[in-house]
């Protein structure tokens, strides 16, 4: 049972407050990880610098990198978020459970990301030498590799929250692979 409540909007600090009331008007809500986040007076904000800075990689192959290091970590609440968000970004139910394990047969150079971020997720980022020739053989280009591996740690800060706090999920939840 988890000792955290998801902070409400009152129980936060004023900077925090101004980030929920953005929140709620561009998204709708509150995501309960995010409000996690607000228990610290910084981290909220320099996550969601950190997560909406500028990439090599787009929104569609950030959900591939997302739903794979999520899997490995085990993250529930990371895993139901982001296989709504790869939804909304075009990928069918079959592809999102095919980029939780891993790989993608449905596009080598998405095969090549997926098969990347699982493998430096799991080995610690002590990286296959196979997996990360095949990546760069698929099209990808050394950019590419350091933003994806940014992209695995900050998607693993999150995993590692929710992880450890164990807050409600407040996506539609997943089932194990």
């Amino acid at each position: 049972m988890s000792t955290f409540n998801v902070p409400t909007r009152a129980e936060v600090s004023e900077t925090n407050q101004g980030i929920f009331d953005h929140l709620e008007k561009a998204v709708g809500f509150v995501p309960n990880l995010y409000a996690t986040y607000a228990y610290s007076n910084n981290a909220l904000r320099n996550y969601l610098d950190f997560a909406n800075a500028p990439s090599s990689l787009k929104a569609k192959e950030k959900e591939v990198v997302n739903l794979a290091v999520s899997e490995v970590n085990g993250c529930e609440y990371c895993l139901s978020a982001h296989t709504a968000i790869a939804g909304m970004n075009g990928y069918s139910a079959d592809q999102i459970l095919e980029l939780r394990a891993g790989k993608a047969t449905f596009d080598s150079k998405l095969d090549a990301l997926a098969q990347l971020a699982k493998n430096i997720t799991e080995n610690r980022g002590n990286t296959s030498q196979n997996v990360l020739e095949n990546f760069f053989k698929a099209g990808w280009t050394k950019e590419n590799l350091i933003d994806t591996i940014s992209l695995v740690g900050d998607k693993t800060i999150s995993n590692y929250i929710n992880n450890t706090t164990q807050i409600p999920v407040d996506f539609p939840a997943v089932k194990p692979l």
